[in-house]
């Protein structure tokens, strides 16, 4: 038996002694031992499976950051400083080894990403974005349990801000997923979408309660816990990793779970003096935010529709000739596109890519639900179109199509060498299922929901 592996199989034994123990002098993770996510692994594994394929854990891998991180730096002269990294990366920048995030090749894995103890050490939450968060730095792991087990390897306290059921924790979600621009444009609103809705409101939903589906198991491989209500770590969401990444298909299947259930969708046909009226409804049901959401100035959904005659196309909106074509380029020839997105600005009011350089910005969302009371006229938000089709129809199909960012701003990234263009091959372009929807006469005139 070689040293080093003697070496870890003594780490080894007595990790697994730390977590099965029933009685510790004291806590025996503290320090750098507490921070690093690989120490969770034995004790909490369900948990560190589902949080090493999220996009927490890809945060300062993702080559999209990296690239325009790298390019923010250079066009800025470096005045961005941590702006990105202290997200991608926060407990790098707290602990003073990244100032902008141009080293974190060089970094160790435990300080990148969004990391377990970066979250389960937060005890304040003072602002509304851009991560103002504070960490108490005391040893202590706080979760949503008001009785954690005694004897185990690190301190754990109760926080309303890690409990999925008090809507306080979504603020600890928020600080991080609203997002102001050097420039003071507010381009991810996630947080403020959420607490504009219905979902805000006692007795409604927090964030976690979508994003951290709960199930029954053990919150810990300790003697003396049992089974509780624990919650998934995967996150899921809308982006994926683009690059090798532990639990990929897991992760990619959860996203497309999310996003199938998100909207209601009706197709409506009826006939008009001079053809068809064709009529698409989306509903924004389910998201406890606008949709689409986030970094919307990267982010297209859009409407595909299409009507035939006699097996021939007569109408269509939304159709891509070129999947690897971005959606603003049917802008030209399709004055029907039905494009949700965010378009920002600079300070002179030229259209720009980059978030970095935005002043301002327009946005074309789906409403969130405000109110559960059918009574109250704010109840129906739905968004309707409609569209003339010359002649008659015997078929029309629709869906709701999604990618997370489009082609046209990851050119621009590999136009000035910042990205890989490997990396665009791997963008994924969702269909959402809940909004697949064909009408054929044998139906008559009326609504496919």
């Amino acid at each position: 038996m070689t040293r080093a592996l003697f070496a870890a199989l003594v780490l080894a034994i007595a990790t697994i002694a730390a977590c099965s123990s029933e009685k510790q002098a004291g806590p025996t993770l503290v320090g750098e031992d507490l921070q690093d996510p690989q120490k969770c692994l034995p004790c909490h594994a369900d948990q560190f499976r589902e949080w090493s394929g999220s996009m927490h854990a890809y945060a300062a891998e993702d080559p999209i950051f990296l690239a325009m991180n790298k390019r923010m730096q250079r066009e800025t002269n470096g005045a961005a400083g941590d702006f990105c990294v202290k997200c991608h990366a926060p407990m790098a920048v707290r602990l003073g080894k990244t100032k902008d995030g141009l080293n974190l090749a060089e970094l160790p894995a435990k300080d990148k990403g969004v990391t377990c103890y970066f979250c389960h050490a937060v005890d304040a939450v003072e602002g509304t974005h851009n991560s103002q968060l504070r960490l108490a730095n005391d040893g202590v792991m706080r979760g949503p349990f008001g009785d954690p087990a005694s004897g185990t390897p690190h301190a754990a306290a109760y926080s309303k801000l890690h409990d999925r059921e008090d809507s306080e924790s979504s603020s600890l979600c928020g600080a991080c997923h609203d997002v102001i621009t050097l420039k003071n444009a507010h381009i991810e609103r996630t947080f403020l979408e959420w607490k504009d809705s219905l979902y805000s409101k006692p007795g409604q939903l927090a964030c976690g309660k979508c994003h951290m589906d709960g199930r029954d198991g053990l919150a810990a491989d300790v003697a003396g816990v049992g089974i509780r209500r624990v919650h998934d770590h995967s996150f899921p969401s809308v982006d994926i990793a683009l690059t090798p990444f532990p639990e990929a298909e897991a992760q990619r299947a959860a996203v497309q779970r999310v996003l199938d259930t998100t909207l209601i969708a009706e197709l409506c046909v009826t006939a008009a003096p001079l053809g068809t009226a064709v009529e698409v409804s989306l509903d924004n049901a389910f998201a406890g935010h606008k949709f689409p959401s986030g970094a919307n100035q990267d982010r297209r959904a859009w409407v595909e529709l299409i009507a035939y005659r006699a097996g021939q196309v007569v109408f269509s909106t939304g159709v891509l000739p070129d999947e690897k074509k971005p959606v603003v380029d049917l802008l030209a020839t399709d004055p029907k596109l039905w494009l949700l997105r965010d378009r920002i600005f600079d300070e002179n009011g030229k259209e720009v890519h980059m978030f970095w350089e935005a002043a301002r910005f327009e946005a074309e969302q789906l409403p969130a639900a405000v109110t559960n009371d059918p009574k109250d006229p704010a109840f129906f938000h739905n968004v309707v179109r409609t569209y003339d089709v010359p002649g008659s129809v015997d078929r029309v199909t629709m869906r709701v199509r999604m990618r997370p960012m489009d082609f046209d701003v990851l050119d621009d990234l590999v136009r000035t060498g910042d990205l890989d263009p490997a990396v665009l091959d791997r963008i994924p372009t969702y269909e959402l299922a809940s909004t697949v929807k064909e009408w054929t006469p044998a139906r008559g005139f009326g609504c496919v929901k």
